[in-house]
């Protein structure tokens, strides 16, 4: 961990991206800039963007910089092992499509009670833990996804664990659902670094409702993102608060405010307060956009793309939600009554959503007739 430099990392899991495929001149734009700002943490995963993010960063970052220049995370996921004997190779290949002959930081990928009992059915964390004593891996950790509660299970039942990854974002904080504020304090009873991910929510602490917008608006010209990261940044026991950029524009604006990083002052804290208590008021869909609940969808229903359209109709109340629900997000799949409540996608959910009543949710607000 000692090569770390500042809190600051660059989450790989929304480069960006052209006809399909990761914009790979503008993401080494990015990552040059990131780097030439004096910092060095890199985040992804073998599913990021359809198995597309390894590769990017592979032919941004470890093909075009000595291994000493960047620290690089990746993570095991349950989608890609059913077996013990499974997890070597699907490491190798990681190790192989990021170019790297090591990774800095290894996550046991979205842990929560059903993922953690699967892990342990496959002794994933002792394989793990070998290929650290192999210096295949520096660092070992986990990234999480659950309570408090499961969180302190896990981390007393496997002491070795370096880091934990938790969502942490000033809607989350006490959120009964997410509980970000609890899990932070179950860090630091562990002397656990946090990671944060997911600090401006998707994006949707980014793009605010006028209400909370103008709250901002009020303080100065700084954008939503630096008060969303900021926040998370300034709490104790935060190690790394990560950002998935996707334009040159977002890697400037993170940059100046993370170069030389300060913490929310008081009049900052009450505005992010205020915007809280918007959010509270809209009865909003709290869904990140991960898109972990596409993958296994029989009906092919884009369903974060559903749910930001509602939450777009619940903000504006315009007629531009409707067109985007009908002639963009359910050309190409399901709409939201096509579902058949098999319930994969609830169970793939990091926010614990109750995708199903959901969509019914949904299929009543754009399918009237």
């Amino acid at each position: 961990m000692e090569r770390i430099k500042k809190n600051f990392g660059f989450g790989a899991m929304r480069l960006p991206m052209k006809d399909g495929q990761v914009d790979i001149p503008q993401t080494c734009r990015m990552v040059d800039a990131f780097l030439d700002a004096g910092f060095n943490y890199f985040d992804t995963a073998h599913g990021y963007l359809d198995g597309k993010s390894e590769l990017a960063l592979r032919e941004c970052l470890t093909s075009r910089y000595p291994r000493e220049r960047y620290i690089l995370t990746d993570k095991l996921t349950n989608f890609y092992f059913k077996k013990q004997e499974d997890i070597r190779p699907f490491f190798q290949s990681q190790l192989e499509a990021c170019g790297v002959d090591y990774f800095d930081f290894y996550l046991m990928h979205a842990q929560g009670v059903e993922n953690f009992a699967f892990f342990k059915k496959c002794r994933a964390y002792e394989t793990a833990l070998e290929l650290k004593e192999e210096g295949k891996i520096r660092h070992f950790g986990i990234s999480f996804h659950d309570r408090a509660q499961v969180l302190e299970q896990i981390l007393t039942e496997y002491p070795q664990i370096e880091v934990v990854q938790i969502q942490f974002n000033y809607v989350d904080y006490d959120d009964p659902a997410v509980e970000s504020g609890k899990c932070l304090e179950v860090c630091r009873k562990f002397n656990k670094p946090a990671i944060v991910m997911e600090p401006v929510k998707g994006g949707n602490l980014v793009n605010l409702p006028k209400k909370a917008a103008r709250i901002f608006t009020e303080l100065g010209d700084a954008s939503p993102a630096s008060y969303a990261i900021r926040y998370a940044a300034g709490f104790e026991g935060i190690m790394m608060v990560l950002s998935g950029m996707s334009t040159m524009k977002q890697m400037e604006d993170n940059l100046g405010f993370m170069k030389d990083f300060k913490p929310l002052n008081q009049e900052e804290t009450e505005a992010v307060e205020k915007v809280r208590q918007v959010f509270r008021s809209m009865n909003l869909i709290p869904c990140t956009a991960c898109r972990y609940c596409t993958a296994g969808c029989p009906q092919n229903i884009s369903i974060p793309d559903l749910f930001a359209v509602m939450n777009t109709k619940q903000i504006y109340h315009d007629w531009n939600a409707d067109y985007y629900y009908n002639e963009v997000h359910t050309k190409q799949g399901g709409k939201a009554s096509s579902c058949i409540k098999c319930g994969k996608c609830e169970k793939a959910c990091p926010q614990h959503l109750h995708i199903r009543d959901l969509l019914v949710d949904v299929a009543k607000e754009f399918e009237k007739k």
